[in-house]
């Protein structure tokens, strides 16, 4: 299988958030699957690459050329894949993807999280999305998705079936196992 997983950057985090992606690495590894992501070398990104390498398993990294110009890619990852444009980068690695995970990240991974949850909503693809909710960190954004359902912004058959919660690395590839089934006929459902 081909996990995409979006995850922060960021080389200013609290241990515990790289260990995790660490682990998180390693799990898929041993567990024979491919990590896709953005190709990032440092942060969560590359101590989630790292865990793949380490445990002899395959990184696909996909960056668009303005990052590898900045030297942001990974050169360990085992394959990398040049894009033109962000939203390129994005379609491919959605398009690659069997699942989806999102680790705590910034503003980009917020945005790819919303986005593929956009189009799973949409019946655009219906792939697991598994968010891996460490140390609490997407508690707001969950508590945000509830006042949606609330007052109506969100179908509560969306909240809680285009998505699953975990809490620990070792609980993702279960989750993703035992993700509700999700059909493109959804799209009816899209409208509130």
């Amino acid at each position: 299988m081909n996990i995409a997983v979006y995850c922060a950057s960021s080389n200013q985090l609290p241990a515990a958030y790289y260990e995790a992606a660490r682990q998180l690495g390693q799990y898929f590894a041993r567990a024979g699957h491919t990590l896709i992501y953005g190709d990032g070398g440092i942060g969560l990104m590359g101590a989630l690459a790292d865990g793949v390498l380490g445990a002899g398993g395959e990184v696909v990294g996909v960056i668009p050329r303005f990052m590898v110009e900045q030297g942001w890619n990974n050169p360990r990852s085992t394959r990398t894949i040049v894009t033109e444009t962000m939203h390129e980068r994005k379609h491919i690695i959605a398009d690659m993807a069997d699942a989806m995970v999102a680790l705590p990240g910034g503003i980009g991974t917020f945005e790819e999280l919303l986005e593929c949850l956009t189009w799973k909503q949409l019946g655009l693809h219906t792939k697991p999305v598994v968010i891996l909710n460490l140390n609490g960190y997407y508690d707001h954004l969950l508590a945000c998705l509830d006042r949606m359902v609330d007052e109506h912004f969100l179908r509560p058959v969306h909240r809680e079936r285009m998505f699953c919660v975990v809490d620990r690395p070792e609980q993702v590839l279960p989750a993703i196992a035992d993700a509700p089934a999700w059909s493109q006929d959804i799209r009816r459902e899209a409208a509130i």
